[in-house]
Parts: structure tokens; sequence; C-alpha cells
């Protein structure tokens, strides 16, 4: 089903360097966004650096796809040294497409996002391997309300994975 994440973990900084090793990912595609850095920040945790490192060292390949259009999304990628693409429309394969595009080489592309009817439907329609994490901050009433509509998805994967 087009709505479940092949994988589901509490955090982006879960996602180790072993973890994609073992799933053959080589290429993250990484929503920004309440998966980096909350809505509210572009400054990233000292465990998210550490994550961002640990994939370059590990020779995995990764990419922010992001469907914002703020610049404070390119501006971060730069500073860090991440490829980027906005205005990425997810579901929709604009992004995921363009991203895939610059890394013809990638056998086993992935995409991590923190909801479901964006980041988990746009990787499953594309035949992508898709990894739902927590929202790192719901801080507004309809982030919390899109999280509590997706509860029953992540059930589901929950109970299958049982």
């Amino acid at each position: 089903m087009l709505l479940l994440p092949d994988l589901i973990l509490p955090a982006l900084t879960d996602l180790t360097p072993e973890l994609l090793h073992g799933q053959g990912i080589d290429l993250l595609m990484m929503d920004f966004d309440n998966t980096i850095v909350p809505y509210t920040t572009s400054v990233p945790t000292e465990a998210m650096e550490q994550f961002l490192r640990a994939l370059s060292d590990a020779g995995i390949d990764y990419c922010v796809v992001s469907n914002s259009k703020k610049p404070r999304v390119v501006t971060f990628c730069q500073k860090y040294g991440i490829p980027v693409f906005t205005h990425a429309k997810k579901p929709f394969s604009r992004g995921i497409r363009q991203a895939l595009a610059a890394y013809p080489q990638a056998k086993h592309p992935a995409l991590v996002g923190d909801q479901i009817y964006t980041d988990v439907l746009g990787a499953n329609a594309q035949g992508l391997t898709s990894i739902l994490v927590k929202p790192i901050h719901l801080h507004i009433w309809p982030l919390k309300l899109r999280h509590w509509v997706e509860l029953p998805w992540i059930a589901i994967r929950k109970l299958k994975k049982e």
C-alpha cells in the first residue's frame, strides 16, 4: 500500500549508516522541516551534525528534497555542503526525479521524512524505500492534526511488522 512506510524510526539520527548499508541503501534523500530541524529553527542539534558526518564517513550519498520554498533550506544546505532540491512538490515526482537524476549511480535510493501523505507516498509511488520518522516538533495545530490523521497508517505498519 502506498501509504505504509517500509521503515519507521523515532528520529532521523536513528537511521545509522549500518542500518542503511544493511538495507542496501546507497542514496538517502531527506525531507528538511521537522525531519532534520524543526520549522522554528535552522540550527541542527549536535546529534544531527554527527549524523550528517557519519553518512559522509560511511560513503552514503545524501541530499535534501524539500517542498519548502523558503531560502532557509538552501542556506542551511549550503552551510553544511548538502545538495538540495526545493519546490519538490512531494508526493508528486518532480523533486524526487530531480534528485535521482543527480545520482545516476544510485541503485537503491530511499526517502526519509516525517509525513506519510508527502514523503512516504512520494517515495512509494516512485518505487523507493520509504522511511518515516517522528516529527521533531508539532508546534502548531495543523501539524498536530496532520499527525493525528496519520496515526492509523502508522499503527497498520507496526501491526504488519509484528
